[in-house]
């Protein structure tokens, strides 16, 4: 059985620094991010706790894949990707379950 995945963009409070991460449990990592889990990390050391995009994928390879199609692209195309799904940058951890 091949487990499922997904993609995400998150940015920081001010939006001028962005993260693209590929995970199997998406309520899981930002709990992650957002709690500093991993201390030394890029996300934790830049403050980058804000869910901007994501894509949800029934295949984990497909969302490998398509984590590297987006970090290959440039800022200016992952903005435009993000304006697609969410124009005010708003935290979208809330509307996939998250809580404090």
């Amino acid at each position: 059985m091949k487990k499922g995945g997904a993609i995400y963009i998150l940015a920081n409070q001010n939006n001028t620094t962005l993260y693209t991460g590929v995970t199997s449990n998406l309520l899981r990592r930002m709990h992650e991010h957002k709690t500093g889990k991993y201390k030394y990390s890029f996300s934790n050391r830049y403050n980058v706790t804000k869910l901007v995009y994501y894509e949800i994928f029934t295949h984990i390879e497909d969302a490998i894949a398509r984590e590297k199609q987006i970090k290959a692209g440039s800022r200016k195309k992952k903005e435009a990707l993000i304006n697609t799904m969410n124009p005010k940058w708003e935290d979208l951890s809330y509307s996939i379950g998250y809580e404090d």
